[in-house]
């Protein structure tokens, strides 16, 4: 089909607005199916180290964000853009800005078009936000929803600024993640729109009916007139009230995403695929079966959290916080004992040498438990290594076994047991970790009895383009 816009096929773009990097895809249909015609990532340099700031606050600028998107936006080829029907929008989940919501951006005249910028918007405080201590979060009301609270969550945030800064609040009159602002400011929705992925992430949510748990936050004092309406993913939140970068006026927007639940739709086709994603962090993710309902109540022991995802569907996810940051800690260590034997080795250079050493050695008897950064599960929990042979101290047993601790960490997580009951024939694998280490690729492909198909790689916006494109 043809768009208003220009001569061509229709294009839909997905956008995904990250923890360090904004990403615009534009994705085409083709007889094929769908096909990628073009993508750009800025990075958006927006952690904000405001003067007197307490070490464990983690905030963004939003205006930088956002002249990230714009430049993201402006490097796309224009005759593409003004072919765009639909628009996709993904982010960083649990985070929260607040804005006024008559005040929330400044329009103006650009190079590629017309443009927007943030105006009178709070910091970003994001997911990895520490200021919620575990005494704070104990005081708070037991919320009624299947989701655990945690320091960064959005409700969190806010109660926090409700006992330690109230003021704050009042210059404000709406509140979301930062890719509801961004629907919010395309489409100028005057009360912000979320979907029930973001909802989720923020704490005090019950996905079972949809609904924030407004009597028990009313209880507490807790600005309820903050919290956005909630749709459904997939959804339709709007239209581009303006004309944005060349895109036309009256383009449709999506209800905003999450970015973990965008990135799986981008790779994840049958229900009984596993994705198993190893970068700086690990996750193994599986689809619940139709109908699954997640439980009344959250189990703070359990490894395993349910996301809502799309058409009523559940992800089962189990998100280890130990993967390819383990793996460069533990090069790092090398690094740093050769240093202080008097030598000078580039940590490039050892990446490459270690995993020579791995393959030469197929086998390793050490048992390394390599959660270096805790799980939220158990954040006590710290690694280990057991089983040390005098055999067994090179570098290639050493990091045989490492990897090998990886994957066996994620199926202590969700074991293998499980993935076959729940129908479980492939498994998916991406992830910059595992691309690059044939070791930990030999390792997934022994531990688990399935199939593994590498190079589908998770992209959030492209999930956030392919979402649009199937519910238009």
């Amino acid at each position: 089909m043809a768009a208003a816009g220009g001569s061509g096929p229709s294009c839909v773009l997905g956008i995904d607005l990250g923890t360090t990097s904004v990403k615009a895809a534009l994705v085409t249909g083709t007889e094929r199916g769908l096909a990628l015609a073009q993508s750009c990532c800025r990075e958006t340099q927006a952690h904000s180290e405001s003067p007197g700031a307490a070490p464990q606050r983690m905030e963004q600028d939003v205006q930088k964000i956002i002249k990230a998107l714009n430049e993201c936006l402006a490097a796309l080829p224009q005759q593409q853009l003004q072919r765009v029907t639909h628009v996709g929008i993904s982010g960083q989940m649990h985070g929260v800005v607040f804005w006024k919501s008559d005040k929330g951006c400044k329009w103006s005249e650009s190079g590629t078009g017309p443009a927007f910028e943030a105006e009178q918007v709070s910091p970003l405080v994001t997911w990895q936000d520490g200021r919620c201590s575990p005494t704070f979060l104990t005081s708070l009301p037991l919320p009624q929803s299947h989701v655990s609270l945690a320091t960064g969550f959005g409700c969190a945030t806010v109660f926090w600024y409700l006992k330690n800064s109230p003021d704050f609040l009042k210059a404000y009159d709406a509140a979301g993640t930062i890719q509801d602002y961004v629907v919010a400011m395309l489409c100028d929705l005057k009360k912000p729109l979320m979907s029930v992925q973001n909802a989720a992430s923020w704490g005090y949510f019950n996905c079972r009916n949809k609904s924030w748990n407004t009597d028990i936050l009313k209880k507490s004092s807790f600005p309820v007139h903050l919290l956005p309406e909630v749709g459904d993913p997939g959804s339709i939140a709007g239209r581009t009230a303006r004309a944005w970068h060349g895109i036309p006026k009256g383009a449709k927007v999506g209800i905003a995403l999450g970015d973990f639940q965008c990135s799986v739709y981008s790779c994840l086709t049958e229900r009984t695929d596993a994705v198993l994603n190893i970068s700086t962090s690990a996750q193994l993710t599986i689809s619940m079966p139709l109908g699954f309902q997640p439980p009344e109540a959250p189990d703070p022991s359990s490894a395993v959290t349910y996301f809502p995802y799309f058409n009523g569907d559940y992800l089962a996810v189990a998100a280890s916080l130990n993967g390819g940051n383990v793996l460069a800690t533990f090069v790092g260590m090398v690094a740093q004992w050769a240093q202080e034997l008097g030598f000078q080795v580039q940590e490039s250079a050892i990446y490459p040498r270690i995993i020579q050493a791995a393959l030469a050695q197929k086998h390793s008897k050490l048992s390394v438990h390599p959660t270096l950064f805790g799980e939220r599960h158990l954040p006590e929990l710290l690694a280990s290594v057991s089983d040390i042979g005098a055999s067994e101290l090179s570098l290639g047993h050493v990091t045989r076994a490492l990897c090998r601790g990886l994957v066996e960490n994620l199926c202590s997580m969700l074991a293998v047991q499980q993935l076959e009951e729940m129908g479980v024939r492939r498994i998916l694998g991406s992830g910059s970790a595992l691309a690059r280490n044939e070791v930990l690729r030999q390792e997934v492909e022994r531990i688990f009895p399935f199939p593994v198909v590498y190079g589908k790689d998770v992209d959030a916006a492209v999930g956030a383009a392919m979402v649009m494109f199937h519910s238009k």
